[in-house]
C-alpha cells in the first residue's frame, strides 16, 4: 500500500536509509551500555550498575521510536546484528579494565558522536528532502543524547 503523506518516495526512501544508520547506532551503543551494566567492577559497582541500566532503557525506547519512524514513512527497519554492524559508524571496543570511569569515557564518545551525527541530519532530512517531521523526530533524539551525554559527563568532572 503506497504511503501518501507529502514526502516524496526518493526522499522517504533517503530518509529511512539514513535513520536506518542512526537505529545501528543506537543499538551499538545500547549494547555497549549492557555491557557496562553488566561487567563494570570497582567500590562504585552498585551506583554505576544502576546508572547504566537507566541509561540503556532510555536507550531501548529510542530504539524502538527510530525503528517506528521508519515504518511511519513505509519503509523496514533494519533487525539484524549484521545490517547493525554494517550500518554504524560506531565501533565495537575491547576494554582491558571494567572501571566504571573507562567505560563512561567511551560511552560519553559514543554519545557525543551521536550527537554531532543528528546535527548534521537534521538540516538535511529538512532541506534537502524536506521531511520536517523526520527533521524534528531526530531533533528530539538530539536532545535525548545531549541529556545523556551530560549525564555521562557529570561524573567525570
Amino acid at each position: 500500500m503506497s504511503v501518501t503523506i507529502g514526502i516524496r518516495e526518493e526522499n522517504a526512501a533517503s530518509v529511512a536509509a539514513d535513520l536506518s544508520k542512526i537505529l545501528a547506532d543506537e543499538f551499538v551503543l545500547y549494547t555497549k551500555t549492557r555491557n557496562a551494566h553488566w561487567n563494570v567492577t570497582g567500590d562504585d559497582f552498585y551506583a554505576k550498575h544502576k546508572f547504566f541500566e537507566d541509561q540503556y532503557e532510555m536507550l531501548d525506547e529510542i530504539m524502538d521510536e527510530v525503528a517506528e519512524r521508519i515504518r511511519s514513512i513505509n519503509h523496514f527497519a533494519p533487525a539484524t546484528l549484521r545490517s547493525y554492524l554494517q550500518l554504524t559508524h560506531l565501533t565495537e571496543l575491547s576494554r582491558e579494565k571494567n572501571d566504571s570511569h573507562g567505560y563512561i569515557k567511551e560511552l560519553l564518545a559514543d554519545h557525543d558522536s551521536i550527537i554531532m551525527n543528528l546535527r548534521i541530519k537534521i538540516n538535511l532530512f529538512a532541506a534537502e528532502y524536506l521531511d520536517l517531521g523526520s527533521s524534528d523526530f531526530i531533533t528530539g533524539l538530539m536532545e535525548k543524547h545531549e541529556k545523556m551525554a551530560w549525564m555521562l559527563r557529570a561524573h567525570l568532572l
